[in-house]
């Protein structure tokens, strides 16, 4: 278990060549994610900033929208998500994401190894 207060965000400028910042909060580290886990993440994207668009290899990447508006990049086509949409880039596919409205844009990212 973890508790909100004991977990650390990270700031992360241009993440993957995108524009500002992206906030990551690690939500299990470690051992915690076992041996087929890389990647549990809760990622706060502000207003006017991007998480730039990238492939994944030997791995795949899913994203479950808690709050906000977003544009995703889905392999080259855009698509509008929001507060309960669940996207998935399969392995050898790219995504990224960027914020499309006033609010913050906050989503769990799980990237999970083949």
């Amino acid at each position: 278990m973890t508790k909100a207060t004991d977990r650390e965000t990270v700031k992360v400028e241009k993440a993957s060549g995108g524009e500002g910042y992206i906030l990551k909060e690690a939500l299990l580290t470690g051992e915690e994610l076992g041996e087929h886990c890389k990647m549990f993440s809760r990622v706060t994207i502000k207003p006017g900033c991007s998480l730039g668009y990238h492939e994944h290899h030997g791995e795949t990447e899913t994203y479950y929208v808690l709050s906000g508006t977003g544009i995703y990049d889905d392999n080259g086509t855009e698509v509008t998500i929001e507060a309960g949409d669940v996207t998935f880039c399969k392995d050898g596919d790219g995504h990224g994401v960027r914020n499309a409205g006033d609010e913050d844009l906050v989503f769990a990212a799980l990237i999970l190894k083949k």
